[in-house]
């Protein structure tokens, strides 16, 4: 595999989008731009395994989108489970 730059950039982009969708649905409010990236990054790798898992096959943007927001999603909700935060 070789990183370029455009396909980091688009990693990136997707994370933002599913990091931030899922701290507003999930938490109620953002984490701020690198919050939000990270939480998105993590989440396209755990919702990247959950899909492969099941065999979903490969995403174009929107699909990458979504699955990543799931993956986001079950982070952003173990993480309020593991600190017992509701905020």
């Amino acid at each position: 595999m070789i990183l370029q730059p455009g396909g980091l950039i688009a990693w990136l982009i997707v994370g933002l989008i599913a990091g931030f969708l899922a701290n507003v649905l999930v938490r109620g409010h953002s984490s701020g731009c690198i919050g939000n990236i990270i939480v998105g990054l993590i989440g396209s790798v755990i919702g990247g395994v959950l899909a492969s898992m099941l065999n979903l096959g490969t995403f174009r943007f929107i699909g990458s989108i979504v699955i990543s927001f799931i993956g986001a999603a079950i982070l952003v909700a173990l993480l309020q489970f593991i600190t017992g935060s509701r905020n």
